[in-house]
């Protein structure tokens, strides 16, 4: 339908094209006067009701007016629903629930992140298991794909079990740009969530290593835990700030692309995709990062490993190049990735537009 409202909208959904009125969708009340400048008339609202109930099952433009005038409401056949919600409504709910995040009670918080640090642990413990000898065998492309898809239990964990990841929660910036949560709100959010995230990494690393899982396979295990620990903690400052970046730009469209899904398993396929092409890609990731370093600095030291790693890992697998040449670096790629790269865009281009037009709908109110 050629339809030149303002308020009006197409989308090109997988599920095929949806149009609708911005004004019904999120029940906004407007003056009848302001419909009438807009050329908001009966017979075009009867057009736009036709068109979005086809859609997206609704279709009533409220007005606030004591004397509305009547409209015919047909009551066509129930269409079917979207297989996930479109892009629009993902942002208005990343706002939503950045609301409900930065008013979680902080007892909750905190053990939600504990929770987190160790469910992404977990998934680079089977990241490790699995790849601990798998090149020999597909080669090395086939190998990051299939850690890929191994790690991403980790977020699969997060968002289905319900926790608290410092880098998911990046997308709360979505409601400090909609003005809904205040800064200290998210700043507080993403200091508590990040320490306990690392108290939940420290956790499974002090179980997997009295576990001594890792001694199995003539300690290839160990070896190639050590070894990814190396290669994380050497990295030049820049790359591993390149890394972090272009890692929760992934991640967070992950959980951008898991909110738009409606079922667990469209859910999970949206999960993994993302994570297994960052992983794959060699990225970094700051939270798993507080696994898989202090775990390879753990494991160094064991009597088991004596005389089969490098000098050179052993001596430059250090505290301080965790800290100074992967986890701040890194960190503040994240940061950049998750927040400008999806929370900003995504703001940008569905939340500010209706900003704005919500003020000039605000000037029409009764």
């Amino acid at each position: 339908m050629a339809n030149r409202c303002q308020f009006w909208k197409d989308y090109d959904s997988i599920g095929g094209p949806v149009s609708y009125c911005e004004l019904a969708a999120f029940n906004r009340t407007v003056n009848p006067d302001f419909l009438a400048r807009i050329g908001c008339t009966a017979e075009k609202r009867k057009e736009c009701l036709g068109s979005m109930e086809l859609n997206i099952g609704i279709g009533a433009v409220p007005t606030a007016s004591p004397r509305p005038e009547p409209v015919a409401q047909p009551v066509p056949a129930a269409p079917p629903a979207l297989p996930c919600d479109p892009p629009p409504v993902v942002a208005k709910t990343c706002v939503g629930v950045a609301e409900k995040k930065t008013a979680t009670a902080l007892p909750s918080l905190l053990m939600l992140a504990i929770l987190a640090g160790a469910y992404i642990a977990l998934g680079a413990v089977l990241f490790t298991i699995v790849t601990n000898d798998l090149a020999g065998y597909i080669g090395d492309g086939l190998t990051r794909l299939v850690g890929g898809v191994s790690f991403s239990l980790g977020l699969i964990l997060v968002v289905l079990g319900g926790a608290e990841l410092f880098t998911g929660n990046n997308l709360i910036a979505t409601g400090l740009l909609e003005g809904k949560v205040t800064l200290k709100q998210v700043l507080n959010n993403w200091f508590w969530v990040y320490l306990f995230n690392f108290i939940g990494a420290l956790i499974v690393v002090g179980l997997f290593y009295f576990s001594g899982i890792w001694k199995a396979n003539d300690a290839a295990i160990a070896i190639r835990a050590v070894n990814i620990a190396y290669s994380k903690a050497t990295l030049p400052w820049v790359e591993a700030f390149a890394r972090g970046i272009l890692c929760n730009w992934l991640v967070c469209l992950a959980v951008w692309l898991s909110m738009a899904a409606k079922d667990a398993i469209s859910k999970i396929f949206s999960i993994i995709i993302p994570i297994a092409a960052f992983v794959a890609a060699g990225f970094e990731h700051s939270i798993a990062n507080m696994y898989f370093i202090p775990m390879g600095l753990v494991l160094k030291g064991s009597e088991a490993l004596q005389g089969l790693l490098t000098p050179a890992v052993v001596q430059g697998l250090t505290w301080q190049g965790f800290f100074l040449n992967n986890l701040i670096p890194v960190t503040i790629g994240n940061l950049i990735g998750g927040v400008v790269f999806v929370a900003f865009a995504y703001w940008s281009a569905y939340l500010r537009p209706t900003t704005v037009k919500r003020r000039i709908v605000a000037n029409g109110r009764v």
